[in-house]
């Protein structure tokens, strides 16, 4: 069982950039800063203890009219010097505050990346905005980018009361980035395709579009007419966009996906396209009533509930041959 799993693992690899764009150092003050990383007055810098028994990094980035935050879990081939200059601008333009963090092994993040980490990871981050910044659900925002859609449907199945979810190029599982299965086998990794089953929140989707000789529109296909709205585009390369096709299909709070034309998995936000629908996005959950839990939540979470400058996101490599607890408002941990 643990080398089924090793393997995927190992297929589904992380890849921190070697070395690290940045480093972390203690002021005369006492206060943390990042050395490699232009300073900001209006960002905290944290290091955070996990259940995995590392240390993080996180940022939070302070704007004065902010009424969300957006916790941003970035791609696998990226730290935080290298998203430094787009948390700026989504900042600015979106009028948030953005708490954004290393998993381990990445960055100046201690250990070493793994599924289950990640999870840890996001879990550390969103107990620091609770305890630090005195952060309701109703206020935060989930954003996830490729793998970082792992530990945000993670965190997102478990919270009912968040004001919505961001899925940018995301996918369904590990497995199903390298091969086309039907269902979900035990030892696949950020079953996402499960996980956004148990979401309450508004779910916005954006992912690149495909070309139109590849595309089959079905009559009575919910998104059929969106997807004639974006039928000039070419494929993401990494991750099909079958799978933010499918995870807006399976979402029970739809809000209207993005499908880039032209786009790629690591550029969607270079599109002008990009930074409006979001910002739409985020204006109208300001509008919306936050959803009710389905059920009352236990108090400690647990994660054996498991099934077993340039924005590096996700990269994928195959072998060639030869060569059911809940959690309410409290903290997250292991139970």
């Amino acid at each position: 069982m643990g080398n089924v799993t090793s393997g995927v693992a190992a297929k589904f690899a992380f890849f921190p950039p070697d070395p690290p764009t940045y480093d972390v150092r203690r002021e005369e003050d006492g206060r943390l800063a990042m050395r490699g990383i232009t300073p900001d007055m209006n960002m905290n810098v944290h290091l955070l203890d996990t259940k995995g028994g590392n240390k993080i990094v996180a940022n939070f980035w302070r704007h004065p009219m902010a009424r969300f935050t957006l916790l941003y879990s970035h791609g696998n081939a990226a730290d935080l010097g290298q998203m430094h200059d787009l948390f700026v601008e989504l900042r600015a333009h979106l009028r948030v505050n953005i708490m954004s963090y290393d998993y381990s092994g990445y960055g100046g993040s201690s250990g070493k990346p793994s599924e289950f980490n990640t999870y840890y990871d996001i879990e550390a981050v969103y107990n620091c905005l609770k305890k630090e910044y005195g952060m309701k659900q109703e206020d935060l925002i989930v954003y996830g980018q490729s793998v970082g859609s792992g530990p945000t449907l993670h965190l997102a199945s478990h919270l009912q009361r968040l004001r919505g979810v961001v899925l940018h190029s995301a996918i369904l599982s590990g497995i199903r980035v390298l091969y086309p299965v039907k269902m979900t086998l035990w030892f696949d990794i950020f079953k996402n395709i499960d996980k956004i089953r148990r979401v309450n929140c508004p779910v916005l989707v954006m992912h690149v579009s495909i070309k139109s000789n590849q595309l089959v529109l079905k009559e009575g296909d919910p998104c059929s007419k969106l997807m004639r709205m974006a039928l000039q585009g070419t494929n993401d390369e990494v991750v099909d966009w079958y799978h933010g096709k499918r995870l807006w299909e399976l979402s029970k709070e739809k809000y209207e996906p993005l499908w880039v034309k032209g786009g790629g998995h690591c550029n969607l936000e270079t599109y002008p396209e990009y930074i409006k629908h979001l910002r739409r996005f985020i204006k109208e959950m300001d509008k919306m009533p936050v959803a009710k839990p389905d059920k009352e939540l236990d108090s400690k979470p647990s994660l054996t509930d498991e099934s077993t400058k340039h924005n590096g996101c996700l990269r994928f490599k195959k072998r060639v041959a030869g060569s059911k607890k809940k959690i309410d408002d409290g903290d997250l941990g292991t139970g």
